[in-house]
């Protein structure tokens, strides 16, 4: 299965994809959907924490989360995972074209990285993140200890929280 979002960059060499599409899934039993998963795709995570697991994919070109963190069981956020800032500028510029409200948030520290980000909502309420992984971190978030579950707004920012994950 290919996904639709990898695109090539003109600035690299050609057939190498730029773009990974990001999908994050809150779970109740973090060890019971690592096994579904790790079975769904054939592959062992790259990152597993004791509340966190990431997948990232080649085909289909994809980094897949989960978390017990999330407020919820199911979809928590999408997005695109792009190579670099001057990627992610592109990204931001789409998303002005779109004529949707951006969340630009600067460095962000969430799901154990460190990252620059930008949030939007689609027109039905879904959201999506664009961003760029910078460096790899030992919490889940910039001030939550790794016992801690995250409050809703860690990882995404709601009209009342301008920054991700504090």
């Amino acid at each position: 299965m290919k996904i639709l979002f990898s695109y090539c960059n003109k600035n690299k060499k050609k057939g190498t994809i730029m773009k990974r599409v990001h999908i994050h899934v809150g779970v109740e039993d973090l060890n019971q959907s690592m096994n579904f998963y790790n079975a769904l795709f054939g592959a062992q995570p790259t990152k597993v924490k004791d509340d966190y697991a990431k997948w990232m994919l080649d085909d289909p070109y994809m980094n897949f989360a989960i978390s017990t963190r999330m407020g919820n069981q199911g979809i928590d956020h999408l997005g695109i995972q792009v190579d670099g800032i001057a990627d992610l500028e592109n990204m931001r510029e789409n998303m002005s074209a779109a004529n949707i409200s951006t969340h630009s948030d600067g460095e962000a520290a969430c799901c154990y990285a460190k990252s620059e980000k930008s949030w939007v909502k689609d027109p039905n309420g879904i959201a999506w993140e664009a961003y760029h992984t910078m460096e790899d971190m030992r919490t889940f978030s910039g001030n939550a200890k790794p016992d801690q579950k995250a409050n809703t707004d860690c990882c995404i920012p709601t009209e009342k929280t301008a920054r991700c994950c504090g």
